[in-house]
């Protein structure tokens, strides 16, 4: 059971490499349950490294991952799936031509029998997939996909919610409802979200606490109470 005043998710140390280049040096973050940390920092710096690493996409070469208290094994994105992590990719990865209604199946992957189905608080995020459900991926807008890997990753049940870049090459009507989605789950109460993501202004609407990449490195954690707009730029400007 969760602990109140304990992060849901705490990454301690963790070290990446590609190759023989290393990407993330000793970088530590924590997320707490019915808030957004969003990961800030320039093109390069390794945030989308660290959501890989933290959905087990990419081996650690050193550090740490808890969930809820319990250390995460991240041999694979399975194990990372069933530790309660669920990963919005870059990109969104849909499966083109499978419709709606079986891209959101997909992730009935990593739960029991018991829990294959598809819970209708989800098409209340998002109604557009329920208008759209027997529609193939590929043919959807980008919002369109984009909210369908939101609630894809939803159907996992998560006690972490990662997100990478998720209004990327989204028109604005749609980025306001994935705002407004991820402001609901939010105020349910009933896991973390780590959001990565270059639109400042969406981030900083959203967002309860912050966390900025430098070159690899955790460069500042800090409360959105403690971080004004223009101090966030002047860190994405260096």
């Amino acid at each position: 059971m969760f602990i109140w005043g304990a992060p849901m998710l705490d990454v301690r140390n963790i070290d990446l490499k590609y190759g023989q280049s290393q990407i993330l040096f000793d970088v530590s973050l924590q997320a707490d349950v019915g808030k957004i940390t969003a990961v800030m920092g320039n093109n390069g710096v390794g945030k989308t490294s660290l959501l890989k690493a933290i959905s087990g996409r990419h081996p650690l070469m050193g550090g740490t991952v808890t969930v809820d208290g319990l250390p995460v094994r991240l041999t694979s994105a399975y194990h990372a799936a069933r530790a309660g992590i669920a990963y919005v990719p870059q990109g969104r990865e849909v499966f083109s031509m499978m419709s709606v209604l079986e891209n959101l199946e997909t992730g009935f992957a990593s739960l029991p029998k018991s829990d294959h189905y598809i819970p209708n608080f989800v098409f209340v995020l998002f109604p557009v997939l329920h208008d759209m459900r027997g529609r193939r991926g590929g043919d959807l807008s980008g919002g369109q996909q984009q909210q369908l890997a939101i609630a894809r990753a939803l159907i996992t049940k998560p006690k972490v919610l990662l997100l990478d870049e998720p209004t990327e090459g989204i028109q604005p009507n749609v980025i306001q409802q994935i705002g407004d989605a991820l402001e609901t789950l939010k105020a349910q109460g009933e896991m973390a979200i780590v959001l990565v993501e270059q639109n400042a202004d969406f981030a900083y609407r959203i967002t309860d606490k912050f966390t900025v990449v430098s070159q690899g490195r955790v460069k500042r954690q800090v409360e959105k109470a403690d971080y004004s707009k223009d101090v966030l730029m002047a860190d994405l400007a260096l």
